[in-house]
């Protein structure tokens, strides 16, 4: 297993198929549209089960997987996907999604937690006015009060910093809640999607059209 030795561990906690693509072997990121490939899902998963029953990872999960490919996942499955990583935050809540990973007993991660960032241009969950007023009638930052709706969604997620200031604010949402007025506002926040993806659209590749077929229509 190259990213166990590469990482000189025995084994690693999760093992995660980042995106349902395959490339074309022995292709490295960044990879031409032409080496963009469908995945076999069934061969790819039985080889992740393997990998946890030999005890070189502890749970093997999915990522960027909408409930259609979960449950083709699911349907010839042995060991269900411990975890699902997807975009989530206020502005995209994926309410569908969570209640069928939630059906499923699978956790949801949320990567951008807090949106988007300076290379995807203007951040809507930053710049959003409910999450400002709720962040400052509680004195907490906007971050704080994203993190804080993901932990009470029973949500896992992963926020980058390199402040240590930074590291210290995302810390600090242990000790207070949000009111049931205050979920309810963050439920009405009109929805935007970031459209992550998009390089897996390919005349070439198994996602020909749109990103809404990457997704099978559900975003």
């Amino acid at each position: 297993m190259t990213v166990r030795r590469n990482l000189m561990v025995d084994y690693i906690d999760l093992y995660l198929i980042h995106w349902p693509v395959a490339v074309t072997p022995g292709k490295a990121f960044p990879f031409s549209k032409e080496d963009i490939l469908p995945m076999d899902f069934k061969s790819v998963w039985e080889s992740m089960e393997e990998c946890q029953r030999l005890g070189l990872t502890r749970a093997i999960g999915v990522s960027n997987f909408s409930c259609k490919k979960i449950q083709i996942l699911l349907a010839t499955a042995k060991i269900p996907p411990a975890v699902n990583q997807v975009e989530m935050n206020p502005v995209w809540q994926q309410r569908k999604l969570k209640e069928f990973c939630k059906e499923k007993g699978i956790v949801i991660t949320a990567y951008s937690p807090l949106g988007g960032g300076a290379p995807t241009g203007t951040n809507k969950v930053m710049e959003c006015e409910i999450l400002q007023e709720i962040a400052e009638a509680k004195g907490k930052t906007i971050a704080q009060v994203c993190l804080r709706w993901a932990y009470e969604q029973g949500i896992s997620f992963i926020v980058k910093s390199f402040n240590k200031e930074r590291m210290k604010e995302n810390l600090g949402i242990f000790d207070w809640s949000l009111s049931l007025d205050e979920l309810q506002k963050i439920e009405q926040i009109p929805q935007q999607k970031r459209f992550v993806g998009q390089d897996f659209v390919a005349e070439e590749g198994p996602y020909k059209s749109s990103i809404q077929e990457l997704w099978d229509g559900e975003i």
